[in-house]
Formats: C-alpha cells, sequence, structure tokens
C-alpha cells in the first residue's frame, strides 16, 4: 500500500477523498507556481538514459539527500531491496554484491565528507561520477523492494542471470551507460550553484532527515528531505513548467500522515532538479491555495486518519458490497458547512441581499453537481456500481471456452 498508487488512481478512496476536501483542485497553486517559475535551462538527458529515467531520478535523490545529510548514507528501501533477495543461487550473487557496494558507498561518504558545510555541495568530475554509478546501482537494488516485478528487467537482474559466478562490484559498477552517470551528475552541478546551495547553508546535519517516513501500518510514503519545519521533495521531471496535480496531492499527503507532528512541519515545497526551480509554502497557504475545507490540520489529519484505517484507501473498491462500504465511510467524514457557509469549501458565502447563498463560487457550484453524482456529499444519494451482467451462456463449471473476443475483418481495424 502506498500513497503514490493511491493518489494516481481516481477511483481510490484516497483519492476521492482528496479530491473533495481539496475542492480548489490544483489550478489555483499551479498559477501560482507559474508565478514563480523562470525559464531556467533545462537539462534533458541522454539517448543513453533510455527507460532508465526513473532510475536516475532515484540516483539525483540521494545524492542531494547526502549534500545535506549522511546519517543514512545506503538508503532504507535499497537495503530492504537487497534483503529480499534469494540466499541461493542468483539471488545469492546479488546479495553478496549487494552488501560489497553498500559498504563502498558507506565508505565513499565517509571519505568526501559531503554533508560537511565548509566544503560546496559538490565534488570532481571524477569523484561524482564514480559515486553516481554507485547511486545508480544502489537505486535498481531499491526497485527489488519497490516492485519485485520490475526488478526482473533491470540491468542488474539481467546481468547477474547470464553468467551469476561473474557478477561482482566492478561488473555492477560499469553497467550504468554513461549517459546515465553524465545525467546524474550535471543535475547535481546545477543544484550546487541554484536555491539549494543556500537552503543547504542554512541548515545543519544533524536537523536533516533523509527520506522521512510517517508512524503508520496503513499507508507507506517517504519524501526526500525534511529540514527546520520544510519537508521537501525533489523532482527529475522534465515538465518543469507546470505542477501536475499528482505531485500537490503527494505533498498534502505527506502534510496529512505526519500525524504525531515528528517533523514539525510549517512549510512544503518542491525541488525541480532538471529545471533548478525551488517553489515552497507555508502549510496555512498551501491549504488556502487548494481550497482545503479543513483549515485546522489536527481536525484533517484525523479524519484523513480515519479514512485510511477504515478501508483500502489506496485500491480500487472491489464488488458492490466493498464500493457501498468505501461510499458510506467517505459520505460519513465529508465535511459539513455551517449555515452561511459554502457547502463543497466550507469557506463562508459573500453576503446576499435575496436569500442565503449556498456556493461561494460559480466553480464549488459546478464542483457540487459532481460531487453528489459521486455520492460525496453530506445528505447526497448512495450510488453504487452497476450490477454484474448475466452470463451470455450457462456453461458447466469446467467447460473450455475458446474465446468471446469477436472477429472483424481486416479492414475494420
Amino acid at each position: 500500500m502506498s500513497l503514490t498508487s493511491g493518489i494516481h488512481c481516481p477511483r481510490t478512496p484516497l483519492r476521492r477523498f482528496l479530491d473533495r476536501e481539496l475542492s480548489a483542485g490544483a489550478h489555483l497553486l499551479r498559477k501560482n507556481y507559474r508565478a514563480r517559475h523562470h525559464d531556467y535551462q533545462l537539462l534533458l538527458p541522454g539517448p543513453g538514459v533510455g527507460t532508465e529515467a526513473g532510475t536516475v531520478g532515484t540516483a539525483i535523490d540521494y545524492r542531494l539527500r547526502l549534500a545535506f545529510t549522511a546519517v543514512k548514507p545506503v538508503d532504507p528501501a535499497a537495503i530492504l531491496g537487497m534483503l529480499h533477495l534469494s540466499a541461493e543461487g542468483t539471488g545469492q550473487a546479488m546479495r553478496a554484491v549487494g552488501e560489497e557496494l553498500a559498504d563502498r558507498l558507506k565508505e565513499t561518504v565517509l571519505c568526501l565528507e559531503l554533508e560537511n558545510r565548509d566544503l560546496p555541495m559538490d565534488r570532481g568530475q571524477d569523484e561524482e561520477e564514480e559515486l553516481a554509478r554507485l547511486l545508480i546501482a544502489t537505486a535498481w537494488y531499491q526497485v527489488n523492494y519497490r516492485t519485485p516485478i520490475g526488478f526482473a528487467y533491470t540491468p542488474l537482474a539481467i546481468t547477474a542471470r547470464e553468467d551469476p559466478g561473474a557478477f561482482t562490484l566492478e561488473r555492477l559498477r560499469q553497467l550504468p551507460h554513461r549517459d546515465m552517470v553524465a545525467d546524474v551528475v550535471a543535475q547535481l552541478y546545477k543544484a550546487a550553484d541554484g536555491p539549494l546551495k543556500g537552503l543547504r547553508d542554512r541548515s545543519r546535519p544533524e536537523d536533516c532527515t533523509p527520506g522521512p517516513t510517517f508512524p503508520t501500518p496503513h499507508l507507506t510514503a517517504d519524501a526526500d528531505l525534511a529540514l527546520d519545519g520544510l519537508l521537501l521533495d525533489f523532482k527529475s521531471t522534465r515538465a518543469t513548467r507546470t505542477l501536475r496535480q499528482a505531485e500537490a496531492w503527494q505533498l498534502a499527503g505527506y502534510l496529512l500522515l505526519d500525524t504525531e507532528d515528528r517533523y514539525r512541519i510549517d512549510t512544503v515545497g518542491l525541488y525541480l532538479t532538471r529545471s533548478g526551480t525551488f517553489a515552497s509554502w507555508p502549510v496555512e497557504d498551501y491549504l488556502d491555495l487548494l481550497g482545503a475545507c479543513r483549515r485546522d490540520l489536527t481536525v484533517f489529519r484525523a479524519s484523513f486518519t480515519e479514512l485510511i484505517e477504515g478501508c483500502t484507501s489506496d485500491g480500487v473498491p472491489q464488488g458492490m458490497e466493498e464500493e457501498a462500504q468505501v461510499r458510506r465511510l467517505l459520505q460519513r467524514l465529508a465535511p459539513v458547512a455551517d449555515p452561511g457557509h459554502c457547502k463543497v469549501c466550507t469557506q463562508p458565502c459573500p453576503g446576499s441581499g435575496r436569500r442565503p447563498r449556498e456556493f461561494c463560487s460559480s466553480w464549488c457550484r459546478a464542483r457540487a453537481r459532481v460531487l453528489q453524482r459521486r455520492g460525496l456529499l453530506p445528505g447526497g444519494p448512495v450510488p453504487l456500481l452497476p450490477a454484474p451482467r448475466k452470463p451470455l451462456l450457462d456453461l458447466p463449471d469446467d467447460a473450455e471456452i475458446v474465446s468471446l473476443t469477436p472477429r472483424f475483418p481486416r479492414w475494420a481495424t
């Protein structure tokens, strides 16, 4: 279960909850972000990166975290990926090399003093390239923890399967394409000359938490960095001129998951590694731009906690009964507007000389119809999924069905 997967699918309870609670959507926040965005030169990956753009993104995340604090020189998710490998055959070879990789990375981070504020954020070209190779390899091990199916298609797993006996740390170091290494190094050098440098100079290593996690067994999530009340997420996307709704919802999810106020978050922010854009918002302003129905963060967190504890919040409900339970839960958690307040965003409505207004804006009026249709407003209907169709043929259980797919002439396709 993960926050990211729950946000990206519009049918999950998590996404439906946030879509209702953040009534303004990402429009106002996106507009605010664009006003801050400057036309920086964009770093584009070389052709050798190909489908490994996500691996490069993970590697630069690791490198930027290490510039702030080296308390975790090897990412915990990557270590778990190593431990999840089999203790026999190819798995044993990959696990042994992973342990060597972790030791080499710890030694390199300690030697380079990456968190030392008396030294610049970046190091020499050769040192950064070697570090990039180690971090890319570490990112591949993380895939085994996040998505084990995808791990089988990584260069690491493919090479190890071809010849487990010849799979060594030196062989692993040679696997990252030179364009992948150059991409990580270029993004690091851009950060060293950008706004992250000032943020790093103003902080202390002991005040920084790399990969902050949140105390709940119901939903896994980890941001990139927490420091002095700022919760920061790094993004290596090439779409730097706009702010996607998923990114806005992700920051909101991190904020709501910190129920114990462990990180004392008062500001949330994004750093886009390919453009060098840094954007941050005080929590109150962030919730205001998103049109949050509940501006009291304690109340908002309590409602969110009840949601993730009451259902599988990051999965699509299976069947009519589960869907009905989710709809009842969402209705029960719906914010109730006080008299004279908007039914959608629960904020005060402008005064009217004729009769009390139900909505504060045309946006909320249109949004109300959508929420009512989905059964997400208090007092509305509780629509269910349509009943499954009856089978066309009444066949015995052991009958073999060759194909029910209609065949069309070639010209029809």
